[in-house]
């Protein structure tokens, strides 16, 4: 999407970070890969979602910062970084919101990128996308509500750690052997689950009509518990697309432990 957008600015076909268009596979996957469908067809499996709403929200650089420091200052550490601290504090918050049972299971999903967790790293000019989803966070959501922000932000960096070169290699040595589709009837109405990043350079895909002002996902692949990440306009901020079954919305957003550190974008 950068590339595209610098072409569209520049007019040029000379861009910053030409494409890396090299397919890469490990040693023990040789290509083409045999699916295990009859017919295209055989892979969809048709979803009708419930009725869903949808907020963006907006957390300013010295809001994520202050949680970021109470969640490590709790947990007598430094490794819990800016989003894992948001999150955990949004996880607890829409557990709340959900009055889930305290005995009842509560999971988080993290989509991981694998670039800089191979050894060696995929280029940052590959051009596809190379991620897993983590081994969901799964706790009693009386454990989650009444623990601390540190302890639910310190699963999250767990989750985030375990996923290795090793452990990605020996998914996709795997994979081939058994395919296997993700899809959303993995997820339970008491689970969170995150995409996207705040690393990525939205805000860079000006198309020669200035710099976006906002940042919208649309409406694909959208379910209750869908959490979307961008960096906030402002450096340092983060905006995140939090969808919801609409009576548990309207709980959050009405939770005022949450709202108070939602900030004007």
């Amino acid at each position: 999407m950068n590339s595209w957008s610098e072409i569209s600015r520049t007019g040029s076909h000379s861009i910053t970070l030409p494409p890396s268009l090299d397919r890469w596979f490990i040693d023990s996957c040789t290509p083409p890969i045999r699916l295990p469908f009859q017919q295209p067809q055989d892979l969809i499996k048709s979803y009708s979602p419930p009725q869903l709403d949808e907020c963006a929200l907006h957390f300013s650089a010295q809001v994520v910062a202050k949680l970021k420091a109470k969640a490590n200052k709790e947990m007598q550490t430094n490794k819990i970084s800016s989003l894992q601290a948001l999150l955990a504090h949004v996880w607890q918050s829409v557990t709340r919101a959900r009055c889930l049972k305290p005995d009842q299971s509560t999971g988080y999903f993290l989509a991981m990128g694998n670039r800089s967790r191979l050894d060696p790293p995929l280029p940052s000019s590959y051009m596809g996308n190379s991620l897993q989803i983590a081994d969901a966070v799964r706790i009693l959501a009386g454990e989650l509500v009444g623990g601390s922000l540190g302890w639910a932000a310190n699963l999250l960096n767990e989750a985030v750690a375990s996923v290795t070169h090793d452990k990605i290699i020996e998914f996709l040595d795997s994979w081939p052997k058994c395919p296997s589709f993700n899809d959303v009837s993995q997820f339970t109405p008491c689970d969170l689950f995150t995409g996207s990043s705040p690393r990525f350079d939205v805000y860079g895909n000006d198309f020669g009509w200035g710099k976006p002002i906002a940042i919208r996902s649309g409406g694909a692949n959208k379910f209750d518990g869908k959490i979307t990440v961008y960096p906030g306009p402002q450096n340092g901020s983060i905006a995140l697309e939090i969808c919801l079954l609409p009576h548990v919305l309207k709980r959050l957003i009405e939770d005022s432990e949450f709202m108070e550190v939602v900030s004007e974008p």
